[in-house]
């Protein structure tokens, strides 16, 4: 979340957007950001300072009672939420009356892909009208790699926990790594403290391997970049509809050829330069590895198309002009009921 609002604001021309955000975020010496004290005067603070800016739309990232909290002490603004991750379905008549009375409030919501707004829309379809869809960008040049002579690396990314396919993509390794004894396998595999019990003993079967196969728990974003930067092939095996999938657009960035489940917003990440499998089973996924391996050719004709369509699709100057978009949208919505 962070990361894409500040590729985001990076891109802001006019200079005129203000981050309002948890004490810490000074430390990056970043413009515009506006640090709040921790506790109870956090929401008081923010929205004194928010009255004091006067700003013309004000945009929540992820926090919907804040945003309750803030719209209810300045009604006489448009207010924007900004979903990273899939909003909590109702699970009955309850829920969605109390959600559908929160979201109502807003002018608008923003979802990181299509198949996010839509599945807001199949939910409250009377909301249609306020809900938006703008992909997350990337700033690639910190990506960018050759996808020429990479190295036989098979590379996965993402929080180590069942919706990403860990387990499935655990169980798949082994007959590819028997069948290809020059190649090896990293997981990087994020949040390991909150998920390693699960996780653990999916990755234990994997040690006899030594260290063609690298286990990094929690390993920092620059670490992974550049084991994104010289593996071969990477994955995004999720078993559930991802919301966009940052981690795709970062792996073609990176010159990796990406072997993808396509649900949710992944089909949106990668376009068609992704090789897709129809469902995520240890058959699957290693018949895909098994085939990128023995097809260098179109392994890499799978790198080049994927990275220039990064490069061409996801910029922060576009996905920054598709969200200003939506400000204007609501600005005027507000004009014009006034």
């Amino acid at each position: 979340m962070e990361t894409v609002v500040r590729t985001m604001a990076g891109v802001d021309q006019g200079g005129e957007t203000r981050i309002f955000c948890c004490s810490g975020a000074d430390d990056h010496n970043a413009p515009g950001v506006d640090a709040l004290p921790p506790g109870r005067i956090r929401i008081p603070t923010l929205i004194e300072r928010l009255r004091a800016f006067r700003p013309d739309v004000i945009e929540h990232h992820q926090q919907v009672k804040q945003a309750m909290a803030v719209q209810q002490a300045l009604p006489g603004t448009p207010h924007l939420l900004y979903r990273h991750n899939a909003l909590r379905p109702p699970r009955h008549p309850i829920d969605r009356w109390r959600y559908r009375a929160r979201y109502e409030r807003l002018d608008g919501l923003v979802f990181v892909s299509i198949a996010e707004r839509d599945a807001f829309v199949r939910t409250f379809p009377d909301l249609d009208d306020r809900a938006f869809a703008v992909p997350n960008p990337i700033e690639a040049s910190a990506w960018l790699a050759s996808p020429e002579n990479r190295e036989p690396v098979i590379a996965f990314a993402g929080r180590a926990m069942p919706e990403k396919g860990v387990d499935v993509l655990c169980a798949a390794l082994p007959a590819v790594l028997d069948a290809h004894p020059d190649w090896r396998a990293v997981l990087m595999l994020n949040d390991w403290d909150d998920h390693a019990r699960w996780a653990a003993r999916h990755v234990a079967p994997l040690e006899p391997y030594g260290d063609r196969v690298e286990v990094l728990k929690s390993a920092p974003l620059a670490e992974v970049r550049r084991r994104m930067q010289s593996a071969a092939i990477a994955l995004t095996p999720s078993v559930w509809d991802e919301p966009f999938g940052l981690t795709a657009i970062e792996a073609h960035a990176a010159g990796a050829a990406l072997i993808s489940s396509g649900r949710g917003g992944l089909r949106e990440a990668s376009g068609p330069h992704a090789l897709y499998v129809d469902a995520v089973t240890p058959r699957t996924l290693a018949a895909a590895m098994k085939r990128l391996i023995s097809t260098p050719e179109e392994r890499l004709a799978l790198a080049r198309a994927g990275q220039a369509y990064v490069l061409a699709t996801h910029t922060p100057q576009r996905r920054a002009a598709n969200l200003q978009a939506v400000r204007r949208t609501l600005i005027e919505r507000r004009r014009g009921a006034a």
